[in-house]
């Protein structure tokens, strides 16, 4: 029990994995492991997790896309409630990917996972009324370490899925964030 699949068809960016565990359902409800370590080292993720990190948010919520600059983590998201569009974007130096992005929708009916790995960008858009997100992480947050692009980077191009209508809440913060142009010319 527990086998897992990946897609590993990720805008050929090495490293990103769509994940989408193994359900076993019946007239009673559904079973599945979300995560065991010898399945998803055999997945080519073979990583040790130290955190587990859960949010809430409401429809038009755009968390990202932020980093680690110092404590970089590899990621490991899933959606437990709603629907979102989740997206990573390559910051690894010397990638012949670098600054290109890929998106996946998550939700608690496909009850795929996305494995983002070190030096990524990350965020997400809440498509449904309301989303419970949860991530595991390699690194304890260090609340002094975060960096971020803005969303809507036109070198960058993320096509989020926003609806006619969709109100964008984000932070003060996110609202801030320079372009990767910006960050490589270290501004």
């Amino acid at each position: 029990m527990g086998k897992i699949s990946v897609s590993e068809d990720c805008n050929e960016i090495k490293g990103l994995k769509v994940i989408t565990p193994s359900v076993y359902g019946d007239n009673r409800g559904y079973f599945m492991e979300t995560y065991n370590y010898n399945d998803f080292a055999d997945a080519g993720i073979d990583c040790k997790f130290v955190q587990d990190n859960q949010s809430a948010s409401k429809k038009g919520v755009l968390r990202g896309l932020h980093f680690q600059i110092n404590y970089p983590q590899d990621k490991l998201v899933r959606v437990i409630k709603g629907e979102v569009y989740d997206v990573a974007v390559d910051m690894r130096e010397g990638s012949e990917t670098y600054g290109k992005w890929f998106g996946v929708l998550l939700s608690e009916e496909n009850k795929k996972q996305f494995f983002i790995p070190k030096n990524f960008a990350h965020g997400f858009l809440v498509l449904s009324d309301y989303a419970e997100f949860c991530y595991k992480v390699t690194d304890f947050y260090h609340p002094n370490d975060e960096g971020g692009i803005i969303w809507n980077d036109p070198e960058i191009g993320v096509e989020w899925p926003i609806t006619e209508g969709m109100e964008l809440i984000m932070s003060e913060k996110d609202h801030k964030w320079g372009s990767i142009k910006e960050l490589k010319n270290g501004r």
